[in-house]
């Protein structure tokens, strides 16, 4: 038999060992928890096609990303039902970071026009993590139009009440919101054509088959530039200093009319503090690069960096302000 003594030397030995090898444990479990994100590639779904400003934004986000956190950062486009099916993806997808949206305004306008239909919400199933860039509205015309100034674009439209048409990426896009609200404001009636997408909306505008267009000013900069397009007014608070001859609404008189595109990263709700941290980091840093700057700029756009509870609050009041507008215009969706 072992002595008493003996027997309580034994079993502290033994807890002690124990003690050491859960001991040595311990780092092992603790960097298992604390992998450095990403640790592999990351997925950013685009719910336009390629080509268009959020999928240039996305494209330009994703090689800053990837550079900076040393994983791919995947672009998937994932177009269809005015973007809800990329958001739904992405409300979905688990919270871990690998699976991003890169969204657009009319992220906020989805609400009042698809809340019978939708399998998210726009604010709560999302982690807001920043805006990246943000782009006016500018009122263009087309060779049917063939108009050189506001004053006589406001003339030609009164003239022919219903008749003179706009041109939308589609029914409840932001182009369409922008649209009915410069009626509302303006007192005209005008005919609204959809498109499935800027592209095509923009070909038809330079073909002559529709007039006018209130479209993101890094849609429609390059053929305003080559004088396929005429600009008349910009929808923002100043002039956009790649058009400095073009009056803002507001110095035209038309009190009150802004309609800024802003295109931001969202990720799924509960992601992460740390994945959250990581990802405002490089948008942070994307947004203030200088070679960002020039690129946006070549584009129509402007950078911008609203992020965590500033971009929250800023989706959640975008959420009522849209809801309100589409019950007040009555618009109406496909």
């Amino acid at each position: 038999m072992t002595p008493p003594t003996a027997l309580k030397r034994s079993v502290r030995a033994g807890a002690g060992a124990a003690l050491l090898g859960a001991t040595s444990l311990l780092p092992t479990f603790a960097s298992a928890q604390t992998t450095a994100y990403p640790n592999k590639p990351v997925r950013l779904l685009v719910g336009f096609s390629a080509g268009g400003p959020t999928d240039v934004v996305a494209r330009a986000f994703a090689d800053r990303a990837a550079r900076t956190l040393g994983q791919p950062f995947l672009v998937d486009n994932k177009p269809g039902a005015n973007t809800i099916l990329a958001a739904e993806a992405v409300a979905s997808a688990p919270a871990d970071g690998y699976t991003l949206l890169l969204g657009a305004t009319n992220h906020t306008m989805i609400p009042a026009l698809y809340s019978q239909r939708v399998k998210f919400d726009a604010v709560r199933s999302f982690a807001p993590v920043c805006t990246l860039a943000v782009s006016p509205t500018v009122l263009v015309v087309g060779p049917s139009m063939p108009v050189k100034s506001f004053a006589a674009f406001m003339e030609a439209v009164k003239a022919a009440p219903g008749k003179r048409t706009y041109a939308t990426p589609g029914s409840g896009s932001s182009g369409h919101f922008a649209s009915a609200h410069f009626t509302q404001l303006t007192g005209t009636s005008m005919n609204h054509i959809p498109y499935k997408g800027a592209a095509q909306a923009i070909t038809d505008l330079i073909g002559g088959q529709v007039d006018s267009s209130f479209a993101t000013l890094g849609s429609v900069l390059p053929q305003v530039q080559s004088g396929k397009l005429t600009a008349l007014a910009v929808a923002s608070a100043k002039r956009s200093p790649l058009m400095p001859n073009v009056p803002t609404f507001e110095e035209l008189g038309v009190k009150g009319y802004a309609a800024d595109a802003w295109y931001g990263l969202l990720a799924p709700a509960n992601t992460p503090p740390q994945v959250l941290s990581a990802l405002r980091r490089v948008a942070t840093e994307f947004a203030q690069a200088p070679a960002t700057q020039e690129k946006l700029r070549s584009m129509g756009m402007e950078p911008q960096n609203a992020c965590a509870d500033a971009f929250g609050a800023q989706l959640a009041g975008e959420v009522k302000l849209y809801g309100e507008l589409a019950r007040s215009l009555d618009l109406k969706t496909d």
